[in-house]
């Protein structure tokens, strides 16, 4: 049974992402001195244990450079054993703390914006229905929003 728990059991750190976006508005003026999205984030949350794991509510943070430009809740849920929970967040990315930003306008004009995501979520794992582990996972993405396609584009989570 130690043997079983050790091995087969172990709790492993879930797998916590941005998967992709879509953008219900898209504004930026022609001034390109600031932005304002709409967004739908595709977030996905893999379970890589065998067990069903519950997830407390938290809150999604995005950052250009180090100021927050949105914030979104993340809903509480669950996750089957081995399996992806995939859901969608809506929330708007606005620059307005970024007024007369030099590095905001550069980017702008270039057609590439750096956004970086990060949360913390914590979670409840049940094992055999004996064992009960809480631990946290921290979620740090970078990406970037193409304003030429209207796009996100080079996702790197970890």
């Amino acid at each position: 049974m130690l043997l079983f728990s050790m091995t087969i059991m172990k709790v492993r750190n879930p797998k916590f992402r941005v998967g992709s976006a879509t953008f219900d508005t898209f504004d930026i003026p022609i001034t390109n001195t600031s932005f304002n999205l709409k967004t739908n984030f595709a977030l996905g949350i893999k379970n890589t244990i065998f067990g069903p794991t519950k997830y407390d509510t938290s809150t999604m943070f995005f950052y250009y450079g180090e100021t927050k430009v949105g914030s979104v809740v993340i809903p509480k849920s669950k996750a089957q054993f081995r399996r992806t929970k995939q859901f969608t967040v809506s929330l708007d990315l606005t620059s307005t703390n970024l007024i007369g930003k030099t590095q905001l306008a550069n980017d702008l004009r270039l057609g590439i914006v750096p956004l970086s995501s990060r949360s913390k979520l914590t979670r409840k794992v049940e094992l055999i229905l004996i064992f009960k582990k809480k631990n946290a996972v921290d979620m740090n993405c970078t990406m970037e929003v193409n304003t030429a396609t209207q796009s996100l584009q080079n996702i790197n989570c970890k």
